[in-house]
C-alpha cells in the first residue's frame, strides 16, 4: 500500500515537472508598461531622455518651459547657459 502511494506521488511530481517545462511561461515576453496616450512627453535637452509632464522637473527660460528628467540635468542646463552667456 505504501509503495503504491510513493509510486503515485513520484508520477504526480514527474507530471508537474513536465507540465511546467512545456508550458512556456518563461518564454513569454514581459508586457511593456503602457503609457496613457494623452500623456505628453518631452525630450530632456541635456541627456535626451523623454519624460512625461507628470514626472518632469520643469525649468523656465524666457517664459518657456523646459522639461528635465532630474534636478541634475536642470542644473547642468543652467551651468551651460551661464557658461555660454559669459563667453559672449
Amino acid at each position: 500500500m505504501i509503495r503504491f502511494l510513493i509510486v503515485g506521488l513520484l508520477i504526480y511530481i514527474g507530471y508537474r515537472i513536465v507540465i511546467s517545462l512545456t508550458s512556456g511561461k518563461n518564454n513569454r515576453p514581459k508586457p511593456e508598461p503602457q503609457l496613457n496616450p494623452a500623456t505628453e512627453t518631452h525630450r530632456d535637452p541635456v541627456c535626451g531622455v523623454y519624460v512625461s509632464e507628470e514626472d518632469a522637473v520643469i525649468g523656465r527660460l524666457d517664459g518657456q518651459r523646459h522639461y528635465f528628467c532630474s534636478m541634475e540635468c536642470l542644473e547642468k542646463y543652467r551651468e551651460q547657459l551661464d557658461h555660454n552667456s559669459t563667453q559672449k
